[in-house]
């Protein structure tokens, strides 16, 4: 693999500080996926719980759901359609996300006297069938949506602790390993080059003096 670094000085301390960076935000990023697999398990739970809600809703239903054949003169199960679900935003872990309130109803008119009885009672239930489902949508998106979040949490920890975080150990051993090599070679360099001149030195003293002949 090739080296993407110079065996700097300056690139020893962009390397340092990006190691400062990595080791500062890493448990940031390890504290949020906690966060999130926290908030999934919690998340699991209310669709559990909400899962259960619609299977009671269901059965109360099913007990008598085929008086719906008898002709009543009006479409009980588009009354029981919601018009409106409506939904709040809640913060977790940093990722903004749906949570269910409610579900609104259209006004039911209809005559009392000219509908069957079942009606009031099919009504009920299946408007609270719908509210169920509902909620169930909101928990499923809540769900996908802190799921992706931990996905790309969860690569960004790995990509900090298996590559940048070591590779920034690894330039920074290397760069100081051949500043250090550059640093004796240097002082090697110096003592050759004193050893060289006291020689010359030392050869300009032994040398016997010239004397001027006489006229």
């Amino acid at each position: 693999m090739s080296r993407k670094f110079r065996l700097t000085r300056l690139e020893l301390k962009r390397q340092r500080d990006a190691l400062e960076r990595y080791e500062r935000y890493l448990p940031m990023l390890k504290l949020k996926q906690q966060q999130l697999q926290i908030a999934l398990r919690a998340i699991q739970a209310e669709r559990d719980k909400a899962r259960e809600a619609l299977a009671e809703a269901e059965a109360v239903f099913a007990a008598y759901e085929a008086v719906l054949a008898v002709p009543a003169g009006l479409d009980v199960r588009a009354l029981a359609r919601p018009t409106e679900v409506r939904t709040a935003r809640v913060n977790i872990a940093g990722l903004e996300v749906p949570v269910f309130e409610d579900a609104t109803f259209a006004a039911a008119e209809y005559s009392l006297f000219g509908t069957p009885l079942w009606v009031d009672r099919a009504l009920i239930d299946l408007r609270a069938i719908n509210r169920c489902r509902a909620e169930l949508d909101i928990l499923d998106r809540r769900d996908e949506l802190v799921r992706a979040e931990l996905t790309r949490i969860i690569q960004r920890v790995n990509l900090f602790e298996k590559v940048k975080i070591p590779a920034a150990r690894e330039a920074i051993r290397m760069i100081r390993i051949a500043l250090g090599d550059e640093q004796t070679a240097a002082v090697v360099r110096a003592k050759i080059a004193k050893i060289k001149l006291e020689a010359v030195e030392h050869a300009g003293r032994d040398a016997p003096a010239v004397q001027e002949a006489a006229p």
